[in-house]
């Protein structure tokens, strides 16, 4: 008895430690939509493992209801293909009071899409306007800022296959882009039938970051289908803008 009690008093001490060493703490808000649901497991794993990788700790779900609870414990809440819309008006009032305290967040592909006038606020965060995409291409990814986290182990031009969304800028909003796409390599008109799609050019961010309130913010467009949270340098990818919207480290001076 004796020797089974001292195993699980190290086994505890063990326990804590691993606990100890998590740097911080992390909140994914991963939301089944129409078209955006198969990924939610694949993700979840994918981000388990970078937890464990980088020794932070990780609150992965589905339910709005952790909303309710104390976001002021979470060093950065992530929008995984989950528009704003998806939270109840005291939620979105929870999250605007988290951020005006110092919160972070980092938004993810769908997480950029929320209905005009829906909630002007969350379209600020995001920093620009999702209208429409062309249909899913495959296109040509180019590092603006090489001294981004969320650009480290890419190539300077990253041949990547997604739904190139087309964004404006009616908040006045000042972004940093990292990722440009270029819209010589895909077709921006190919679009479906009684839509109309134009590109925008030469400036066509795809992944950036900002400030909004007394908050550090990421933005990536790239993540549409369930295995590029498969892929080593998405997750790379995802992985740079996370450091640095939680902890406000890495780009390189």
């Amino acid at each position: 008895m004796k020797k089974i009690l001292m195993t699980l008093c190290a086994w505890l001490l063990l326990a804590g430690a691993v606990h100890a060493d998590n740097q911080y703490k992390v909140l994914v808000l991963a939301m089944p939509g129409k078209y955006h649901y198969e990924y939610i497991p694949i993700a979840r794993d994918s981000f388990e493992q970078l937890a464990r990788l980088h020794a932070f700790e990780l609150t992965y779900t589905s339910k709005p209801e952790v909303f309710d609870g104390d976001l002021g414990q979470y060093a950065a809440v992530v929008f995984l293909n989950t528009p704003g819309e998806e939270l109840s008006e005291p939620r979105r009032r929870k999250f605007e009071d988290y951020m005006r305290a110092g919160g972070n967040a980092m938004l993810v592909h769908r997480a950029l899409i929320i209905p005009a006038n829906t909630w002007p606020w969350f379209e600020k965060l995001v920093g620009r306007t999702i209208g429409n995409h062309p249909m899913l291409q495959t296109g040509v990814v180019e590092v603006v800022d090489k001294k981004f986290p969320a650009t480290y182990g890419l190539p300077q031009r990253w041949l990547w296959s997604d739904e190139w969304y087309v964004s404006s800028n009616p908040h006045h909003i000042r972004i940093e882009p990292v990722l440009n796409v270029d819209e010589s390599t895909y077709d921006p008109t190919k679009i479906w039938p009684g839509q109309v799609s134009t590109g925008m050019g030469r400036d066509h961010p795809v992944a950036w970051y900002h400030r909004v309130e007394k908050g550090r913010v990421f933005v990536t467009a790239l993540g549409h289908n369930g295995e590029m949270y498969r892929d080593p340098q998405y997750l790379h990818h995802l992985m740079g803008g996370l450091y640095w919207t939680a902890t406000g480290k890495g780009i390189e001076p």
